[in-house]
């Protein structure tokens, strides 16, 4: 039976969240997947849009497979310095504004220099706005960020040297139980991202050969919609988005099973690959759900929309509470690393 190195996965996932990378954000953990991988025997190329392709040769190569999870995660910019000296913000991806209220975040200065800070409502008081703080509808323009530093001015806030259009990252807040569940912000897509990179580990270490070359995308840009619709090779003929499986009422994704999409936002994912999935799941005793993500898009859907004459489909990790504080167990990273080793050794759909 295959196995997964479940803490090695866990041990990646944790070094990955505590990097800052919101989408436009990424070269700090770009740099740290591209030094995991060095030493392995792969090749390696950075996208123009700063991602980062990973290749293992295959048996054939006049047909590829490409793998792809997205490395950046939800954020913000710096919109408005107020006369107050704190901070308006504007969202990067699309998360509510009340699943960052009281979140401790970073700004990060064109300088390099970075400041700490907490977002909070305008009127954050009970004690001074009573109901106003209770009722208020958390937007964009009753939150703001709180900075760690001695100012009351816009002219103080700028003297720092922070400036319209920095980034802002919200801590990940990272923790594993002893119960196994991992619970963090950015689990989405950064789970995925450490599973790749062991189901990459695990190939090369066990010197097993791919009956196909295979490309493995790390993509930044996924969350804004772009990540994984470019960088695909002619030759491409199976794409495959390793990416969250969204957990709530009405979904059966959980968070102890490898979750195989067959239908978002986008449409129908496809139905050979589809069954494929499935059957690999079974053959190897592997726990799976099958589900269909309304409000979701992923690398796959952006390749279909670029117009790539591709096979493609979505699996991953069930993630609880997506786009706020998610978690998953680690039963879930083990059945979706299982897949994912269990599809790269398989034949293609179509041949």
């Amino acid at each position: 039976m295959i196995a997964a190195n479940v803490e090695r996965i866990v041990h990646t996932l944790t070094q990955l969240t505590n990097i800052a990378s919101p989408t436009g954000y990424t070269e700090d953990v770009i740099d740290w997947v591209e030094k995991y991988v060095k030493d392995m025997p792969i090749t390696t190329k950075r996208s123009r849009k700063g991602g980062l392709l990973i290749t293992l040769s295959g048996e054939r190569d006049d047909r590829h497979r490409m793998l792809t999870a997205h490395v950046d995660t939800l954020g913000a910019m710096v919109k408005e310095i107020k006369s107050s000296g704190r901070l308006k913000l504007t969202m990067i991806g699309g998360f509510a504004w009340n699943s960052i209220e009281g979140e401790y975040c970073l700004i990060h200065t064109l300088s390099g220099k970075t400041y700490s800070g907490t977002i909070v409502l305008t009127k954050s008081s009970v004690h001074v706005h009573g109901d106003e703080t209770r009722d208020a509808k958390r937007t964009q323009d009753v939150m703001e960020v709180r900075i760690d530093a001695k100012v009351t001015s816009r002219e103080e806030t700028e003297a720092l040297g922070i400036r319209i259009g920095d980034f802002v990252s919200f801590a990940p807040r990272v923790e594993v139980t002893e119960s196994g569940f991992v619970k963090s912000r950015h689990l989405d897509d950064k789970a995925s991202v450490a599973i790749l990179l062991e189901a990459i580990r695990h190939m090369t270490e066990q010197g097993i050969r791919l009956p196909y070359t295979t490309h493995f995308l790390i993509s930044n840009n996924e969350e804004i919609g772009y990540g994984g619709n470019s960088n695909i090779t002619p030759e491409t003929v199976e794409y495959v988005a390793v990416d969250m499986g969204a957990i709530g009422d009405g979904q059966a994704t959980d968070e102890y099973t490898v979750s195989i999409c067959a239908k978002d936002s986008s449409g129908p994912y496809h139905y050979g690959l589809r069954k494929k999935f499935v059957e690999l799941a079974e053959e190897n005793g592997i726990p799976y759900q099958l589900d269909i993500y309304p409000y979701y898009g992923s690398d796959a859907s952006a390749a279909m929309r670029a117009g790539h004459d591709v096979v493609h489909g979505l699996i991953g990790p069930g993630i609880d509470a997506s786009h706020s504080f998610e978690r998953t167990h680690k039963d879930s990273l083990d059945a979706t690393f299982r897949l994912i080793v269990a599809y790269l050794q398989s034949g293609m759909v179509e041949g």
